[in-house]
């Protein structure tokens, strides 16, 4: 039985995961850092992107995407603007958020989960009422927010789906972004952030319960949007990358395995633009998103299946259940639409046959 030290965690924070990486890019850093970044502007998009080595280590390619988008990015957080990564679920904002907070500060754990209930005490501070109800106002009895942690310690702070936190307490931002200070007046003092704290934020459009920005939170951010990948081939390699760094995979996707997950990222993209692959076909869009991480769902999915429960190589059986779930979301439009899909593309394409019989079995 393994003791504490020695148990794997399900899921490493990125600091922890690349720590090697992130070792040996520092390391090798030549380069101007602004004030308490552990690297380099030019490390973090090197770190981001991948396809270097740095003596023996290989960086690993984070994001698949334009190059430019991450320095921009970068950049933004260099200067006193906050970074509001926008795009619809799956394209990578939190993945991209959390690593470059790593690359940057060393801690990604700083993070503020945003929520239609959330309260001011997640973006400011709360209280230990124990303390409170025995001291009364002090240092002692105040429970720090992670983003007035960040404050105190100069490191990137993160907060996902802004756009889900209530307007009036997205209001809380505005004191705080702009003049890179938060009162507390309740101790009669405040706390000014020292260099090297910014913050990242993500949001998203397609969500119910949206609550829009007011224009006075969108100055104190530069957007960048988060688009989804151009091509097939770029989005199944998205797909593969990151079902082969599933630690129980424990090795890469054979070629049969490849060629199932190209025909599942096909059929995402098909129903996301709502025309086949070669431009003849018209299709009805189903409600959901249908992102690269909902594939990377749905082949993982897979594989568990396969593993535990067929040959232990992905097939298209493997597949059909997850594809139905990720697909159909409203169970009567969405099943109309997918049923319609089946037996206008899928039944007619050569070579998947297979797919449609597994697909109309789980219907």
């Amino acid at each position: 039985m393994k003791n504490k030290e020695e148990t794997a965690v399900l899921r490493a924070h990125a600091e922890v995961a690349y720590a090697k990486e992130l070792a040996a890019l520092q390391k090798a850093d030549k380069h101007e850092r602004p004030t308490n970044w552990l690297l380099s502007p030019k490390a973090v998009v090197d770190y981001l992107m991948g396809g270097v080595t740095v003596g023996k280590t290989e960086i690993s390619p984070k994001y698949f995407g334009s190059r430019r988008l991450i320095e921009v990015a970068v950049a933004t957080l260099v200067t006193d603007r906050a970074l509001l990564l926008v795009g619809i679920p799956g394209t990578a904002k939190t993945w991209v958020s959390e690593h470059l907070a790593a690359a940057i500060s060393g801690d990604s754990t700083l993070l503020v989960q945003g929520t239609a209930g959330m309260g001011e005490e997640s973006i400011r501070y709360g209280w230990n009422y124990a303390r409170l109800l025995s001291e009364g106002p002090s240092h002692r009895a105040l429970v720090p927010s992670p983003i007035l942690r960040a404050m105190k310690d100069g490191k990137i702070a993160r907060l996902e789906e802004l756009t889900r936190i209530p307007s009036e307490i997205q209001d809380n931002l505005i004191t705080l972004l702009s003049e890179k200070l938060l009162p507390i007046p309740e101790l009669e003092t405040e706390v000014q952030a020292i260099e090297g704290f910014n913050l990242i934020a993500t949001a998203n459009d397609r969500d119910r319960g949206v609550n829009e920005l007011s224009s006075a939170l969108q100055r104190r951010f530069n957007t960048v949007v988060m688009p989804l990948p151009p091509s097939l081939e770029e989005e199944v390699k998205i797909v593969k990358a990151r079902v082969d760094k599933k630690n129980w995979a424990s090795r890469a996707a054979s070629n049969k395995e490849l060629k199932e997950i190209q025909r599942l990222v096909t059929i995402f993209r098909e129903l996301r633009s709502g025309s086949s692959e070669d431009g003849r076909a018209k299709i009805n869009s189903p409600s959901g998103t249908l992102s690269p991480a909902e594939a990377i769902s749905v082949v993982n999915s897979g594989l568990a299946l396969s593993r535990h429960f067929g040959t232990g190589e992905l097939k298209a059986k493997d597949l059909a259940a997850g594809l139905q779930g990720a697909i159909i979301k409203d169970p009567v439009q969405d099943k109309t639409i997918w049923q319609e899909y089946l037996e206008t593309i899928v039944k007619e394409r050569k070579g998947w046959s297979d797919l449609y019989k597994a697909c109309k079995e789980t219907l």
